[in-house]
């Protein structure tokens, strides 16, 4: 028998696989066949999840381990900032160490844990990098510019202006009324641009953000290859440093900024440098459930309640309880 484990980062759910601690590690086949069986409610256990992290081996120097990530549509996620705060959990306490490195698809980005949010709330802080604004990066067409800072786009809903960052997973940032939140807009322009499109051939996450105050936000986000999710900590990350660079007399670098979501709360801290930016994301690494099944149901994508053994861990009361107070808004309030 193996485990999996039941993960969240602001409620952003996955399973958590350690292909290190099998006696053959899953082809890529397999692994997206696995996902697409363990995520989707109807046929996975627990609910389903957002996506699937994979632990494997880094053969990078300074490294501790290596994490992927497999969306429930079957896709590969360059990066996922909630994840990789519940796979920072998952190498810290597996090694004993609490301040270290994770290979990513595209970098190698530094992690930490940090003070618990609240009682049995662990909280780990995550490099949000590379950055990249221009055109290829993300990439976009058909817009007439080299890149979208604040930039309206009446293609895409008149009257709101939209920024385009890679961090490196690409994002569309707007800063819009509290209304648009819940009006259905987000949904209509995350689903067209993540359909067969003239603007993003390869899809894009869609980030709507409501100012609260100074140094505070909202934010809903429309998720490439995974639709509407309680969070998404690489679309938090990118629209923090978009409220730094568009609204500065609100909001400023190498401050804490607050960033609530419809499944809990995070801090970001931007570093805007001439010469590189980068995000520190902090929040929650949560764990729900620890799974034991045969290693042989994960090779043939069967993961059932049959054939597991499920353990609660106790931290979704704690969880549920951090959040309690967190503010509210509208519709897209926190949720379990």
């Amino acid at each position: 028998m193996v485990q999996l484990h039941k993960v969240h980062g602001s409620q952003n759910h996955f399973f958590l696989l350690d292909q290190t601690e099998l006696a053959t590690e899953l082809s890529d086949p397999e692994l997206v066949t696995l996902a697409q069986q363990m995520t989707n409610p109807q046929t996975g256990i627990l609910n389903g999840a957002d996506c699937l992290l994979v632990v494997n081996r880094s053969e990078h120097s300074n490294v501790l381990g290596q994490m992927r990530v497999i969306n429930a549509d079957g896709s590969e996620a360059s990066m996922c900032g909630n994840g990789l705060r519940t796979v920072a959990r998952y190498l810290a306490d597996k090694h004993h160490l609490d301040d270290f490195r994770v290979e990513t698809l595209t970098a190698d980005l530094q992690v930490s844990r940090q003070p618990d949010l609240a009682k049995d709330v662990p909280a780990f802080s995550v490099e949000i990098s590379p950055v990249r604004f221009n055109q290829a990066a993300l990439p976009f067409d058909n817009l007439g510019v080299s890149q979208l800072i604040d930039t309206p786009v009446s293609a895409f809903i008149p009257g709101l202006t939209f920024s385009a960052i890679a961090v490196p997973n690409p994002h569309l940032i707007s800063f819009v009324p509290e209304e648009e939140l819940t009006n259905g807009d987000i949904g209509t322009l995350g689903t067209m641009l993540n359909s067969p499109n003239d603007y993003f051939p390869d899809g894009v996450n869609v980030n709507f953000a409501h100012i609260l105050g100074p140094n505070q936000l909202f934010v809903r986000t429309f998720e490439r290859g995974v639709g509407f999710t309680n969070a998404c900590g690489t679309g938090m990350s990118a629209t923090s440093l978009a409220f730094v660079l568009t609204h500065p007399e609100l909001a400023a670098a190498e401050q804490p900024i607050t960033v609530y979501n419809p499944g809990g709360m995070v801090k970001t801290i931007v570093h805007h440098h001439t010469d590189r930016d980068w995000i520190d994301l902090i929040g929650n690494a949560t764990e729900t459930h620890v799974i034991e099944v045969n290693e042989e149901a994960l090779h043939q994508a069967n993961v059932t309640a049959t054939n597991t053994t499920i353990t609660e861990t106790g931290e979704t009361v704690a969880y549920q309880n951090f959040v309690t107070n967190l503010p509210q808004m509208a519709a897209v309030s926190v949720k379990e």
